[in-house]
Formats: structure tokens, C-alpha cells, sequence
């Protein structure tokens, strides 16, 4: 049986995740991160999914299943903490390199999901961002 994956490596860590805090567009502190932005890992997301021939995989039901897998898989890893340990899991290398990997498998999973049903993540959480802020004003 032939394992499909989206594209991120659950091996060394270096295909996954990078160790800032980067922002949903790539950017630490407003600065691009080694010039990544969603659009180009998109690129390479599809691409590395072509070479293998997974497109027929990559169905919208199919990664939406995937993203909730790997979601879960991230939530695994703080599910019996205390609040505490939870605020502290980077603080333990094996155990934010687990983290950094479950969230480039999350973000991986969630931008193939857009590119195949045509959805600008950054537009559509700049959007939603708009409406809660007119659901909750402030206090």
C-alpha cells in the first residue's frame, strides 16, 4: 500500500517546520522568512503531489479528512498536559520538534485543501477576521 502524504517530512524536521514564529504569511516580525509566502508553498505542495502521481488522491474530501487527521495529531501531543506544561512544550526539544512537525502537516494539508476548491486562505482569514470583529467589539 502506497502512503499519501502532503508533502512534509516527518523524519529530521527541516522539510516540516522552521523554529521561528512565523506568521500565517510566511513573515517573521513582517520580514519575509527566507522569502517563503503561501502562494510558493502552494506551488511546491502540488508539485511535490504531481511527481508522484497523488493528484487523484487529492480530492477536496480527501484532504479535508487528512487536515483533521494531522489537527488531531497536534492536539495528541497536549492532550494530558496541565495548563502549565502545556505553556511550556517548546521549552522541551523533542517535544516542540513534534509540535513544529504536526503544524507544518496542519498548514501543508490546509493550503492543498485551498488550492483545490480555489480558496485564498489570507483572504478569507483577513474576511472572517473582519466579521468577528463585528460580531465582538470590543470591551
Amino acid at each position: 500500500m502506497t502512503t499519501r502524504s502532503s508533502g512534509t517530512d516527518d523524519g529530521d524536521g527541516d522539510a516540516g517546520g522552521g523554529g521561528g514564529a512565523e506568521g500565517v504569511d510566511g513573515t517573521v516580525g513582517g520580514e519575509r522568512a527566507g522569502g517563503l509566502d503561501v502562494a510558493g508553498l502552494q506551488r511546491r505542495l502540488v508539485e511535490f503531489a504531481e511527481a508522484r502521481d497523488w493528484g487523484p488522491y487529492h480530492t477536496p474530501k480527501n484532504l479535508a479528512a487528512a487536515l483533521s487527521v494531522e489537527a488531531a495529531e497536534l492536539v495528541e501531543i497536549f492532550q494530558w498536559l496541565t495548563p502549565e506544561q502545556s505553556a511550556a512544550v517548546m521549552e522541551d526539544g523533542g517535544t516542540a520538534h513534534r509540535v513544529r512537525d504536526e503544524v507544518a502537516d496542519v498548514l501543508a494539508y490546509l493550503l492543498q485543501f485551498c488550492a483545490v476548491v480555489g480558496v485564498d486562505p489570507l483572504a478569507a482569514l483577513s474576511d472572517k477576521i473582519d466579521r468577528n470583529e463585528s460580531r465582538f467589539p470590543r470591551s
